[in-house]
């Protein structure tokens, strides 16, 4: 006789084991038409599972009662859609073998492995879909039955599929004691696949779906293993929900920050130099910069001190830290000093032996900075320090080093060298509530004068089930109560997510939306009770005796080089004016005017605008394209009428046609003011200063 609790926290009770789709259907016809799947006691289930005990019981429908896509929804329509997918390719290509095809944020995909003279391909996608409308117009119901783990061997054995295989033996080792498939339609007689589940109530609840691309990929992710296809693809409930997710996808597209980094001139990558090594040319330093020089000047204000630190330090540097070997697979390989070296050749260590004490840190050596902490540590460690001292705040814009994967680098958001605007503060515990808030202030004001309003603020605590976390409980305790109170007061939404901390203390992250809808993981603070102990830091108290200090990471920004390329694909390379490298240009209509552009153009350098004159043969309308394409905020068209009343005429970006003519003198006061507040969007014009 189950007890049912649901969300708003009613209960119904049955007086023998009941499906989840007939619970639904006791709430309301129209929520169990729409339900798609259940959860119970917070785990994703099939709307067909049988409760036969007290549990907590959630319906999953495609939308939530905000209008906004359910999660869950997608996730059950989309891994439903990934093994109708699978049916339709292996009916039109027989020979094909299906590895494994997950759902994902943004869609779904399926590895599998074709038949040499029957490879996939792109031309094939219309054929694709075309079978899985058919598959999802029979509306056949997703069907789940479970095998006895030796049962289900014998038949994927007489199936003959090593991936198969390879997959039920996993699910076995993770303690999985049956084997578990789902039919399209009625076991044995439809298409099934070897699944763990949950799915949809049936094929016709898939909405709408699209197969999107092809890609190479490898067993297990091994490039010495099987090469196999991964084919990609989305769904959502309705039509109009996919229309506009490919509507996002091909803003995204247009704004992408490698092609608007290369178009206009923002930085470099080359082979010669690196894969992840950017090359900031002059149009992007100046983005760089005016970020760099605008944070310092609100650091100066907030009491920071800048510092400068090396960009390696000795191995037992990040030991003690913990570093390393945390993470020893994201750093790159320790430096060896020479003496060592000749050392261990003079003992004839193998380069087998050699590479398992680079791995375990075996060495006297050093490593490329991963992170700035340690040298700030010694910093503070350098000098008595007494309670009056505190807290103190040091600075830098610190450059460190990470070995990623080659095929994880994208631009300038995922790269082995970045430089971050870092900072650690040494507080009392008294202190800890007003400086975390200082902290939290700073990266808001940087987020709301770079138009990134809309964001949320997600707090990362340990997972007490996890063993990379290292210090006191009781010490956790309290930087994660520290941590949710000042989140708390930033009137942002916040959510809690166990498991997400860094492994020396919690942390607080800033989760920024662009203006296309997508997440970015920008700002964070952390508070820190850990590397203070580990470094045996102290101060002198009031009572005159040694105590500990805690200690606050914190960056508004983040890595420069993911901020910047997040803020191009936000501003799709048309920047606020105080940050464009280009702010704008004079463009003469004839060279008759040439003389008087040079003029206009030496009073903008006198105000520091950054400007430049066109002084090319080129007709009028392709200087204004190609200004254009650079995406300046302002162009200053002048001619004979201009130099002859003092005036320019203003095309503002974005706008098709010139404002008219405006005194120069105006334009360059209105145009110092913009720059000076650090506006988003540049002037459309001064009311009444025309002439």
């Amino acid at each position: 006789m189950p007890t049912i609790t649901l969300p708003d926290g009613s209960t119904r009770e049955f007086d023998k084991p009941v499906i989840a789709r007939d619970v639904a259907a006791s709430i309301g016809k129209r929520l169990a038409a729409d339900a798609l799947g259940c959860k119970v006691d917070g785990e994703l289930h099939d709307l067909s599972t049988v409760l036969d005990r007290d549990c907590s019981l959630s319906i999953v429908t495609p939308k939530r009662r905000d209008g906004g896509l359910d999660p869950d929804g997608l996730f059950l329509i989309r891994h439903s859609a990934a093994h109708v997918m699978a049916e339709a390719i292996q009916r039109i290509v027989p020979g094909a073998l299906l590895v494994y095809g997950p759902p994902l944020d943004t869609g779904f995909y399926y590895d599998i492995r074709f038949p040499e003279d029957r490879p996939l391909r792109e031309g094939d996608f219309e054929a694709i879909e075309a079978e899985m409308a058919r598959i999802v117009a029979e509306d056949r119901g997703f069907s789940r039955y479970e095998l006895p783990h030796d049962e289900g061997m014998r038949k994927l054995q007489a199936e003959g599929s090593k991936y198969k295989l390879d997959n039920a033996l996993r699910a076995h080792e993770a303690g999985s004691p049956t084997l578990s498939w789902y039919a399209t339609g009625t076991p044995g007689e439809n298409w099934e696949d070897l699944c763990r589940g949950p799915h949809v109530p049936s094929t016709g609840r898939i909405g709408a779906f699209r197969v999107m691309s092809l890609a190479s990929s490898y067993w297990h992710g091994d490039e010495n293993s099987d090469r196999l296809t991964r084919v990609y693809g989305t769904a959502f409930p309705t039509q109009a929900d996919l229309d506009a997710h490919l509507a996002q996808i091909e803003e995204a597209r247009h704004r992408d920050h490698r092609v608007l980094g290369k178009q206009l001139h923002l930085f470099h990558i080359d082979e010669a130099v690196g894969q992840g090594l950017v090359l900031w040319t002059p149009n992007g330093a100046i983005i760089r910069k005016e970020l760099q020089d605008w944070i310092g000047e609100h650091l100066h204000q907030m009491g920071y001190s800048d510092v400068f630190c090396p960009h390696i330090g000795k191995l037992d540097l990040y030991k003690t830290s913990g570093h390393f070997p945390y993470y020893a697979e994201s750093q790159f390989v320790p430096l060896m000093e020479r003496e060592f070296l000749k050392g261990v050749a003079d003992d004839g260590c193998s380069c087998a032996q050699l590479s398992n004490m680079l791995a375990t840190g075996e060495i006297d050596g050093y490593l490329l900075k991963p992170m700035n902490c340690p040298h700030h540590v010694k910093i503070y460690a350098s000098q008595p320090r007494s309670y009056r001292d505190l807290p103190v705040r040091l600075s830098e814009f610190g450059t460190v080093y990470r070995w990623e994967q080659s095929g994880e680098l994208n631009g300038m958001t995922r790269v082995r060298c970045f430089t971050v605007d870092d900072a650690h503060l040494f507080v009392r515990e008294d202190q800890i509530g007003q400086e975390v808030m200082g902290c939290l202030s700073l990266v808001k004001l940087a987020f709301t004068t770079l138009g990134l309003s809309d964001f949320r603020v997600r707090v990362g605590l340990r997972d007490p089930d996890s063993g990379k976390y290292v210090g006191n409980p009781e010490v956790w305790d309290k930087a994660e109560a520290a941590c949710r109170e000042a989140a708390r007061s930033l009137g942002a939404t916040v959510s809690e997510e166990p498991g997400e901390a860094a492994f020396y203390g919690p942390k607080i992250d800033f989760i920024v939306k662009d203006v296309i809808g997508r997440e970015w993981q920008l700002g964070t603070v952390q508070v820190d009770y850990n590397l203070p102990e580990r470094f045996d830091l102290s101060y002198v108290g009031a009572d005159n005796r040694a105590h500990r200090p805690v200690m606050i990471h914190r960056a508004p920004f983040g890595s420069f080089e993911r901020f910047v390329a997040v803020l191009i694909e936000h501003f799709a390379g048309a920047f606020p004016t105080w940050l464009s490298p280009e702010q704008a240009r004079v463009l003469p209509v004839s060279e008759k005017s040439f003389e008087y552009a040079q003029e206009v153009l030496g009073r903008l350098k006198a105000a520091r605008v950054r400007a430049t004159a066109d002084l090319g043969n080129d007709r009028l309308q392709a200087k204004i394209k190609v200004a254009a394409e650079m995406k300046i905020p302002y162009l200053l068209v002048v001619g004979p009428r201009d130099q002859e009343h003092a005036t320019v005429s203003v095309r503002v970006r974005g706008i098709q046609k010139d404002l008219g003519a405006m005194p120069l003198e105006v334009f360059v006061r209105e145009l110092e003011s913009e720059i000076a507040s650090r506006g988003v969007s540049p002037m459309v014009g001064v009311e009444g200063a025309r002439v």
